[in-house]
């Protein structure tokens, strides 16, 4: 079943972690196995955050679980100073997820590749203001696990899974980074129908694939539509033409948000708009979770694609 949210605030950086965590946790029925956050924080000229994780969080914990993630760290650090980057800092947020934070002038399919090449090592997202974070547990666990609360920025879209076709594991959690590009993400709940042409497509062109997920195809499409000169609504367009299946999804940008629903718009989704923020979500419980008045929400129509800027 699953469950997705975005909130963007057009009046400044606020508390989104908070604000995400609420609405995520409303929805726990929706999707118990794993919770997923993208969060937008505050960029700075040429410098980067990479989430990466060493293992998963069910890994077996056998007798050398610990000097194993401690080889690969060291691993991970050497090779980004081997692409060029200086680390700022680089924080153990669990025991096998990290973020690093990094002084980077170069390509950034050049410094992922190069990380992931360690064993266990997989880069979950990486951006000038992009953070994924996405881990087993609701929304308030993975929360507190990662100190989310704590969190200021401008918009952040969410997810919660229900497993149902594949393992229960931090690879398989959604958000989903649009590698190799910076600062794009999707949260999605349908299907496509035409994933494996679609995958078979995006590879041809140098994409790769961290999951069999269909919505790491969702975020890597749009992308590169925006690589080639689109902006993210027409984009978004653009995927109402070529992607089949019954979806709605969120897409975020830098300094956009933005939603989509195919032609059936059979997958349920709310949202309430002020001048200052917007809220959207699979139910309207998530939305008065972090609104304290009365609200009127609506529901986007078949076939819609809105965006919303900074």
């Amino acid at each position: 079943m699953c469950g997705i949210a975005g909130i963007i605030y057009r009046t400044g950086a606020h508390d989104i972690g908070k604000d995400m965590i609420a609405m995520l946790q409303s929805m726990k029925h929706r999707g118990p196995d794993s919770t997923g956050y993208a969060l937008y924080g505050q960029s700075q000229p040429h410098r980067v955050v990479m989430r990466y994780k060493l293992a998963d969080a069910n890994d077996p914990r056998d007798f050398d679980f610990q000097a194993r993630l401690a080889k690969h760290r060291d691993e991970v650090e050497s090779r980004i100073g081997r692409a060029g980057g200086e680390i700022e800092s680089v924080e153990a947020e669990t025991e096998y997820a990290f973020r690093a934070v990094v002084h980077y002038h170069g390509d950034l399919k050049t410094l992922v590749d190069l990380v992931e090449d360690v064993p266990h090592a997989e880069v979950l997202s990486i951006g000038s203001s992009l953070e994924i974070v996405k881990d087993l547990g609701d929304a308030e666990a993975v929360g507190e696990q990662y100190a989310l609360d704590e969190f200021v920025g401008t918009h952040a879209i969410g997810h919660v899974r229900m497993a149902t076709e594949s393992d229960v594991d931090i690879s398989g959690a959604h958000p989903y980074w649009a590698y190799p590009f910076s600062d794009v993400a999707v949260v999605h709940n349908g299907q496509l129908t035409n994933y494996f042409y679609w995958r078979r497509r995006l590879e041809r062109n140098g994409r790769r694939f961290q999951s069999e997920c269909d919505s790491e195809i969702i975020a890597v499409y749009l992308a590169e539509k925006m690589s080639e000169g689109l902006s993210l609504e027409d984009a978004m367009r653009k995927s109402l033409e070529e992607l089949d299946g019954v979806f709605t999804y969120i897409c975020v940008t830098r300094d956009a948000l933005g939603v989509c629903k195919d032609e059936l718009a059979a997958k349920p989704l709310v949202l309430f708009e002020s001048d200052d923020l917007v809220a959207l979500a699979s139910e309207e419980i998530a939305i008065r979770a972090v609104i304290d008045h009365e609200i009127d929400t609506y529901d986007p129509y078949e076939a819609e694609v809105l965006v919303w800027n900074l």
